[in-house]
């Protein structure tokens, strides 16, 4: 018989399993302090998916600690005001972030880099990377080099007419064999060829059009290994590549020629519903949709929905299964279902020169003779005479030039040596920039071409002798632009770090 003092008792073996119970904890039951403070070595992807999770990590995603991190280490040069915690630390660093976005500064780093006399056609920002043409040759720039006071100008002369047409895509797109962060050019031009650029030589070159190519696809088309590149032509054909194949000149890279389009493909887009659905439009407003996959042999129509519309086309944009159409004097908006005009968001006359657009905002911008306007989607589905949100006053000439983002709108043109800066939502004005300098103003001529991406702008423009690209970064800026008279008490969330300055972030 078993000792009872050697063996447990079925009560005992209860209060063990209960304290056991007890004992188990979940990182929900640590504080708010300790979690802020592992959550402290997160980077601000990792902490924004952490704010998703749940009610109680959402208060330890927004604690002061973290946010104060991110704050010395994006801006370390700069203190809060005594003003700025009552908002919390996570809305100043915010406000800060889409006030540099918005360029709301006055000392953006800045960077002129002089070129030859010849006027420019495109220009790209790629990272650290400037890449602008005129006439015939590429010319790209390394930021970092540069600013250094290297030389790091690097001039490509493989073309030997106009370029009509260049895109940035990755690396990983192209060659299909894991993650690349690089990027490679492709340019299409007058001389009937597509080439593709990386580390500063052309690897491949194709060729196919009976004419000068136009235009190109923004995005690939398809999935996977599979992707291919769309072009346009003055031939008013549509042709297909794939990057993986090879052969003399390009030949065996061609996919597919797509015929239906009897004038010249000037603009083409991917469908945002479907990565297999290109759109295409000619010179004379005639839109047409091609399923990519349907075939591949030349000589094929794989048009699945054509359209037209009134006056000269502008730009489109993709996005779902609508595309917005800007020509003539209207923009309008097609569904790719069916192929009918869903409305017309715009009016304005006597006629558009630019279009951009930002459709997760319900936003898009037009420019115009003298101006550019805001417009609301929303508010012109229903209505046969559609009001802008805001009008944008204070451009010289046409405004041919126009980005948007969700945080500005930027705009310029050729017969004005000033592009202006606006708020997104409000049509606001934030800044004036001048693409060269103050006491060089009547040797040049208006902006050429313009290029943003986020907090970093990109203009050029030439004179009879010289060209001058000018490079403006505002990730760094201290000091706000104060642009309003009635503006007594400007908003400022920071102050520039000073040796006295004891409101401080703490440690």
């Amino acid at each position: 018989m078993a000792d009872p003092l050697l063996s447990p008792s079925s009560s005992s073996l209860s209060t063990n399993q209960n304290l056991k119970a007890e004992t188990v904890t979940t990182i929900t039951d640590l504080n708010v302090d300790s979690l802020a403070h592992c959550a402290s070595y997160l980077n601000l992807q990792d902490v924004s998916n952490m704010a998703m999770t749940c009610k109680y990590f959402t208060k330890v995603a927004y604690s002061d600690a973290i946010w104060k991190r991110f704050f010395r280490e994006h801006w370390p040069q700069q203190m809060f005001s005594s003003s700025s915690h009552t908002g919390g630390v996570r809305n100043t660093y915010l406000a800060r972030r889409t006030a540099l976005q918005q360029f709301k500064f006055v000392d953006p780093l800045v960077a002129d880099i002089y070129t030859n006399g010849k006027p420019f056609n495109h220009i790209i920002l790629d990272k650290n990377n400037i890449i602008f043409s005129h006439g015939s040759l590429i010319q790209m720039v390394k930021l970092d080099s540069w600013l250094s006071g290297k030389d790091s100008l690097l001039t490509l002369t493989d073309h030997n007419a106009r370029i009509t047409s260049m895109r940035l895509f990755s690396l990983d797109e192209i060659l299909f064999r894991g993650q690349r962060e690089d990027n490679v050019l492709v340019t299409s031009s007058c001389d009937h060829s597509i080439r593709l650029w990386r580390k500063g030589s052309c690897q491949r070159c194709f060729r196919g059009h009976n004419g000068p190519v136009l235009t190109l696809s923004d995005k690939l088309l398809g999935d996977g290994s599979s992707k291919v590149l769309a072009s346009g032509g003055e031939d008013g054909t549509v042709r297909l590549w794939s990057f993986g194949s090879s052969g003399k000149r390009g030949q065996k890279s061609l996919k597919a020629t797509l015929f239906g389009h009897e004038k010249p493909v000037n603009f083409m887009a991917v469908a945002g519903h479907k990565t297999c659905l290109l759109v295409t439009i000619s010179r004379d407003s005639k839109v047409r949709v091609w399923d990519t996959t349907t075939s591949s042999t030349v000589r094929s129509s794989c048009c699945v929905g054509m359209t037209g519309f009134p006056g000269a086309p502008v730009n489109m944009r993709c996005h779902e299964s609508l595309v917005y159409v800007a020509a003539g004097s209207s923009v309008i908006a097609i569904d790719l279902r069916t192929m009918q005009k869903v409305f017309t968001s715009a009016i304005y006359q006597p006629k558009l020169h630019s279009f951009g657009i930002v459709p997760s905002k319900f936003l898009f911008c037009t420019g115009g003779d003298g101006r550019a306007m805001l417009w609301d989607i929303r508010r012109n589905q229903t209505t046969m005479k559609p009001e802008p949100v805001a009008e944008l006053d204070g451009h010289r000439g046409s405004v041919t030039l126009l980005h948007m983002d969700p945080y500005k709108i930027v705009t310029g043109g050729p017969d004005d040596l000033y592009v202006n800066v606006w708020e997104t939502e409000t049509g606001v004005s934030t800044n004036t920039l001048s693409c060269c300098l103050t006491e060089e103003e009547s040797s040049y001529s208006g902006c050429a071409a313009l290029a943003v991406d986020g907090c970093k702008i990109v203009t050029a423009n030439c004179g009879e002798e010289q060209g001058i690209v000018r490079f403006r970064d505002f990730s760094n800026a201290m000091y706000p632009a104060v642009k309003y008279e009635d503006e007594v008490h400007p908003s400022k969330f920071w102050d520039p770090q000073s040796q006295g300055d004891t409101n401080g972030l703490g440690d």
